[in-house]
């Protein structure tokens, strides 16, 4: 989550409280009171000691509450400040601030603590604003100084109080850094009182904020306050890569994941021998290639081959037993594996957005190209007719194309058969055009012809 209160300084979607509900979701080391509906029978056996959080989280102190004003976590405070006032966010109250006190080590009754003013008003809110505006100016700045006096460190941060009194500077520096006269220079630039703190690479990072490898926040700049060393032994034990890159986090150091799950690992490895690094077999010497603690197996391998044969438990001290008698098995006896990851099963082609397959478009093309050829087939058969309804012989063609076969010489003509009626109608070779004789009607094939009184009586009917 974030608003305009947290380093990422934009809202998100659905957020109308704009950074103030209170919840500490917006603010980076959050932590979640779980205590703070709990009723307090005596009032005065409750906690005067508050927990306040400054620069969006990444820098808390304690503070005695003497204005006996019950503040809640959230609650905007104007506190004691070098020669001045600062102004922070109420980030713990109650029976947890008396845990974190025994945890640091620090006396609930002591008076090394400084005081809570009064809530901050409109005008205290308003100058930390203003001061927080000249922190990156600051900050150029003062890395341009470092720089001219060839120093060799990494300003980090500027901080500065609420009413721009102090600044505190954090630097990165891998040896002792002399800066008596850096802070002459920075005291006359900037007009304020100067304080020099050195932090690591883990602290900075933790003060610019990220996302890991792992798509997460940084556990630095979340909830990660107690920065442990970490070594490579811890890579070694988990049985990981030696890779600097993969290990390493934005900070340029070994990740601090690396020893969440170290002690979980080193319980593991107990049970497995530890002079089990060399076996003596009668093809030669298997050697240690990786131990696999979720199996239970130790994977080896022989110098004339690279097949790595893994063996249990029991095998493993079986052999190293048989060695120290001067027993050499003649194989080694790889142990099954069962894999616990289930099969994946292909799920079977199913046709659910109603695909159109090809067999139809196919069927579909077919037909309309046999409804193109039978129109093309009639529109033929209607030019090839004549004016008298009659079909026309080979001798009529189209116009782009018109050929006349030549008539037989016997005078025949081409499409009847041979003999007394070809003969009868010859026509002449001079005049090919010319249309044959048209047979006389039938008197019997007219219906007319046939019944003349039965037409007269219809048109009477129709009178």
């Amino acid at each position: 989550m974030g608003c305009g209160s947290c380093g990422t300084g934009s809202a998100p979607g659905g957020c109308k409280s704009h950074g103030h509900c209170a919840s500490g979701g917006c603010n980076r080391m959050n932590v979640h009171d779980w205590l703070a509906d709990l009723p307090v029978s005596d009032a005065a056996l409750a906690c005067k000691i508050v927990e306040v959080s400054f620069n969006n989280g990444s820098r808390k102190d304690y503070f005695r509450n003497q204005t006996f004003h019950p503040f809640c976590k959230g609650d905007m405070v104007a506190v004691e400040g070098v020669n001045g006032f600062d102004v922070g966010m109420i980030n713990l109250t109650g029976e947890l601030v008396r845990l974190q006190l025994k945890k640091n080590k620090l006396d609930e009754k002591s008076n090394d603590f400084k005081k809570v003013l009064r809530i901050a008003t409109e005008n205290d809110i308003a100058r930390m604003l203003e001061s927080k505006e000249r922190e990156k100016n600051i900050l150029i700045r003062s890395r341009a100084i470092a720089r001219q006096l060839k120093l060799e460190l990494k300003m980090a941060e500027v901080e500065l109080q609420a009413d721009g009194k102090k600044a505190t500077f954090f630097y990165i520096a891998d040896d002792r850094v002399d800066f008596r006269e850096l802070i002459k220079l920075y005291a006359g630039e900037f007009k304020v009182k100067v304080e020099m703190r050195q932090i690591g690479a883990r602290q900075e990072a933790g003060k610019v904020g990220g996302i890991g490898s792992c798509g997460r926040e940084l556990c630095c700049s979340t909830w990660l306050t107690d920065f442990k060393s970490v070594n490579t032994n811890a890579a070694r034990y988990q049985n990981l890569s030696i890779n600097q890159t993969k290990l390493s986090g934005q900070c340029g150091r070994l990740k601090c994941c690396l020893n969440y799950e170290l002690d979980t690992y080193i319980d593991a490895l107990q049970f497995f021998p530890n002079d089990a690094d060399v076996l003596e077999v009668e093809k030669g010497r298997a050697f240690l290639v990786k131990k696999d603690i979720f199996r239970n197996l130790m994977w080896y391998t022989l110098p004339d081959s690279n097949k790595q044969y893994p063996l249990t438990l029991e095998t493993v001290r079986k052999i190293k037993a048989g060695n120290r008698e001067g027993i050499r098995p003649a194989t080694l006896e790889p142990a099954e594996i069962v894999s616990s990851k289930p099969r994946e099963v292909e799920p079977e082609y199913a046709d659910l957005v109603g695909q159109i397959s090809l067999k139809s478009l196919e069927k579909t093309t077919r037909k309309r190209k046999e409804k193109e050829k039978a129109r093309g087939q009639k529109g033929n058969q209607s030019q090839a007719r004549p004016q008298g309804g009659r079909p026309q012989g080979p001798r009529q063609t189209q116009e782009g194309n018109r050929q006349v076969p030549k008539p037989p010489r016997d005078g025949s003509r081409p499409n009847s058969p041979q003999g007394t009626q070809g003969t009868r109608n010859r026509q002449k070779p001079g005049n090919p055009n010319q249309r044959p004789p048209s047979a006389p009607r039938d008197p019997r094939n007219n219906p007319r012809a046939q019944n003349p009184g039965q037409q007269n009586s219809n048109k009477d009917q129709k009178k």
